[in-house]
């Protein structure tokens, strides 16, 4: 998708359609309901104002967030379209909406095989604020996960331009980098879309080989062999079940002039399909644990971003990916397993497998030489009872570490939420046997599986990030089509830039 930034007057702006964003200026407080809406178009160009104000005066529009209204031939105005998206409350607006905003006109113009828009950056709202939440949503809202469909249609956004006001060199740099890291969050996506038999560990792998290459990044890629030279008997421990030989995924940027430290680390977990194991999942919904790799994926396309904005610091991505499996060959409830650190786990059930492969991961990221850690898992099914659909859950051992991650998230537009690491929480992982379970059973199960995973982080700042309730859409939205989102790369993205000075 090609982007353009214009500082042009938006009703000079030739274009197939002129995107605007409607606000409620009502006051509105108990009796919300009761008040009527004031809308407004969120610009100073008085003829835009001028060509909406019938409709938006006309009572036919509610104003909630994401309606859409298209008006062809607009007064006074050079482009052949005018789409109204509204934004809701003008007090509570910000980038996060916008960038909801911006996927909503995205997807409702293409689908009436529209190919370019020009959106204007919403008044009150900083112009390279705007211009980024607008490049990031259009290109969030371009994508659809349809590819095997014989009769998909082709309909796609090839170009948008963003009408701004302001330093356009300052605001095509801002553009340029919400490119990245939309592009990047996209290519998540599509990783994380592809069935489990075109996305096996090795192709995951030789797709991250690729994209490196592409970039510039180095990267390595090992299999069972070297998993077994390392001791990674967690790792090993649920690759063994499966036929499809597993993959361990090494990236690593070192900029010129980067200092020692900090040394980055992402780790993610790539469990390309998780049947549970011997403690199998039931049939119903099974077909989506093609998504259970999404943690993997965005660190791929984390690495991928952070290769191209070329920030000034060390980053180390790791991707454990096999397949979880049931067969003669793989392991069992009640089995002990020697992760890299030298732990002993107790197996209580092969279903809380993330938790294995990460523990391996986290030792491997710290011995070489990680000093800060990021993890990413679709791990729970316990953070989404606790959280539900909108929320990711963040844990973490370190309160500078956990704040500067909070900063970053905030930046990005995500929504994430802090859950606790108490350790009154550890004993319910104590084994009998071993030096710890994999499985604490049902109560408080986000945070017992968090709670495994310090274990392996000890104390190296680290956050983990259970993304099993965010990263795959279970419906379509006006913003977003339905299936995987990307959730977490923005976050990454901003959290690694956060280092340097």
């Amino acid at each position: 998708m090609k982007t353009t930034i214009v500082t042009s007057t938006p009703s000079q702006v030739e274009t197939e359609a002129l995107v605007a964003v409607v606000l409620d200026h009502a006051n509105t407080g108990s009796n919300e309901r009761e008040k009527k809406p004031e809308l407004k178009v969120a610009s100073t160009d008085s003829a835009m104002q001028a060509a909406a104000a019938d409709l938006l005066g006309s009572g036919e529009i509610t104003g909630r967030s994401l309606e859409t209204n298209l008006l062809h031939k607009p007064a006074n105005l050079k482009a052949k379209r005018l789409l109204l998206v509204s934004g809701g409350s003008a007090k509570k607006f910000s980038a996060y909406d916008l960038r909801r905003v911006a996927g909503t006109a995205a997807r409702a113009l293409k689908s009436r095989g529209i190919r370019g828009f020009a959106f204007v950056a919403p008044q009150g709202m900083a112009e390279e604020e705007a211009a980024r939440a607008i490049v990031e949503g259009t290109l969030v809202g371009n994508f659809d996960p349809d590819y095997y469909r014989s009769d998909r249609k082709d309909q796609k956004i090839d170009a948008v331009t963003v009408v701004a006001s302001g330093d356009k060199a300052a605001l095509e740099k801002v553009a340029n980098e919400a490119q990245i890291i939309g592009e990047s969050q996209n290519f998540t996506r599509d990783l994380v879309n592809e069935p489990s038999n075109r996305m096996t560990p090795t192709i995951l792998g030789d797709r991250a080989k690729k994209m490196s290459a592409e970039v510039g990044l180095k990267c390595e890629v090992y299999g069972a062999d070297k998993i077994k030279e390392l001791k990674m008997g967690a790792f090993w421990s649920v690759a063994q079940g499966s036929d499809e030989p597993p993959a361990l995924i090494v990236m690593t940027y070192e900029p010129a002039g980067a200092p020692a430290k900090p040394v980055l680390g992402l780790v993610g977990k790539g469990i390309t399909f998780d049947t549970g194991g011997i403690s199998i999942k039931p049939a119903d919904g099974m077909e989506k644990m093609k998504y259970d790799m999404a943690g993997g994926a965005t660190m791929i396309g984390a690495m991928r971003a952070i290769a191209l904005l070329k920030p000034k610091v060390k980053v180390i991505g790791i991707v454990c990916a096999t397949e979880n499996m049931p067969s003669g060959k793989a392991q069992k409830p009640g089995d002990v397993q020697i992760a890299m650190s030298g732990k002993s786990i107790e197996i209580i059930n092969t279903d809380a497998e993330g938790r294995l492969v990460l523990a391996d991961g986290l030792y491997y990221a710290r011995q070489l030489g990680c000093t800060h850690l990021v993890d990413a898992a679709t791990l729970t099914g316990a953070v989404v009872v606790a959280l539900g659909f909108n929320n990711a859950g963040i844990f973490a051992n370190d309160d500078d570490m956990y704040n500067r991650f909070k900063a970053a998230n905030a930046k990005a537009g995500e929504k994430m939420w802090r859950l606790p690491l108490d350790d009154e929480y550890k004993d319910q992982i104590r084994s009998s046997i071993a030096d710890i379970m994999n499985s604490g059973g049902r109560w408080g199960g986000a945070v017992t599986a968090a709670m495994f995973l310090k274990e392996f982080a000890e104390d190296t700042p680290w956050i983990h990030l259970d993304i099993a309730g965010t990263a795959w859409m279970e419906d379509q939205k006006p913003w977003i089509a339905k299936g995987p989102s990307g959730i977490a790369l923005r976050s990454l993205v901003e959290f690694v830039k956060s280092f340097v000075v």
